[in-house]
């Protein structure tokens, strides 16, 4: 398993809200996102501690391939890592903007995929809100009038949002994400946005940012659907299915004890993001696990251990990358037997281990 050194970036909307969710310090200002694991050219993640420390995620699916990959990714992807996970803290409106999709961005970016994305708000100030989606059926006429007028707002859904909430954004739909959200996102490796409106605000710079109207007409679907929510089923100590796309597919867990995820039958690589609380990871050998018979097993099964175990802590604000070749992880909150959880059954809440896992079915 792998942890990843945080790529921050500095934006012009960007807020306070990142490192002490990471529990990180620095000096850098304006941080609007956190680019927890990233394979953009130029911009890929490093990994931080074990025998890989200081290796970007390329130089590691280049080495070890279908071993952390998968084979059927491996084959449809090749060495570049397929998603893009980033913590985002929005001080203020991010611009609109649209997303090609992959036959679009191939043609136009040379050779580049599109973004399919989704979001998952962590956390949402009051007056939180985002935008998704066309409210009403328009031309790419009116688009670009609406846009040269500065009421392209007044045709797209706006949405308030508090903790828990999901928003799947596939290429080609409008949106924005509004001052007061901190939201994991998910996507593919691309970093390609059309740049739709911006509220005449300058950028660091000073000078105004570049849009792409003209590009991003093309792109749009102008399709109108009734709600543009994602909808599913919170529950307690078991898998919460989110998002399932043909790239990728999010569960959330919400845990306050420990639980074993079946991993042998996916032929994918597994990102674990926790958004709140903090435990552990703990995975092992495949050789050990059919020792074991622990295949098809329940959240009730009994705990993973042996010679081969490898463990790894995780807190809120952290990324962890599992290798394909693990058949089975469990997820062990840190409240799990402590006094905290004893204490629930008083009636006092124990601590939840929140987190979010996504891998390419």
């Amino acid at each position: 398993m792998f942890k990843f050194k945080p790529i921050l970036k500095t934006v012009v909307w960007g807020g306070d809200k990142i490192a002490p969710f990471k529990g990180i310090e620095t000096d850098q200002e304006q941080i609007g996102e956190s680019w927890e694991l990233s394979g953009v050219k130029g911009h890929e993640s490093v990994i931080d501690g074990g025998p890989w420390d200081g290796k970007t995620v390329t130089e590691l699916c280049e080495a070890r391939k279908e071993w952390l990959l998968g084979a059927r990714v491996y084959a449809r992807t090749g060495t570049e890592f397929p998603l893009l996970i980033k913590f985002i803290d929005a001080r203020d409106d991010l611009s609109i903007q649209v997303h090609p999709d992959d036959k679009l961005a191939y043609a136009r970016h040379d050779g580049s995929k599109g973004k399919t994305e989704m979001w998952y708000v962590v956390g949402a100030s009051e007056g939180a809100h985002l935008m998704s989606g066309l409210s009403h059926r328009i031309t790419p006429e009116e688009y670009v009038s609406r846009v040269s007028e500065g009421t392209i707002t007044d045709v797209l859904c706006n949405y308030p949002v508090a903790p828990g909430d999901v928003f799947f954004i596939p290429a080609g739909r409008i949106h924005a994400i509004g001052a007061g959200c901190f939201v994991a996102e998910i996507q593919q490796t691309s970093d390609i946005t059309y740049r739709i409106y911006d509220y005449g605000r300058p950028g660091l710079d000073g000078k105004p940012r570049e849009l792409h109207t003209e590009l991003a007409k093309d792109a749009i679907d102008y399709t109108v659907k009734p709600d543009y929510r994602t909808g599913y089923q919170k529950c307690l100590n078991r898998e919460s299915v989110l998002v399932r796309c043909p790239y990728f597919t999010t569960s959330l867990y919400d845990l306050t004890e420990p639980y074993v995820k079946d991993l042998h039958n996916i032929d994918s690589f597994l990102t674990v993001i926790c958004v709140e609380g903090s435990g552990v990871l703990r995975c092992v050998e495949p050789a050990q696990l059919r020792e074991k018979k622990v295949f098809g097993f329940t959240r009730r099964a009994r705990a993973l251990s042996g010679p081969q175990t490898v463990e790894m802590p995780v807190r809120q604000g952290e990324t962890v990358l599992v290798p394909a070749c693990v058949e089975a992880l469990e997820f062990i909150p840190d409240a799990a037997g402590s006094p905290d959880a004893a204490g629930a059954a008083d009636g006092q809440a124990a601590p939840h281990f929140k987190l979010l896992t996504s891998y390419i079915a």
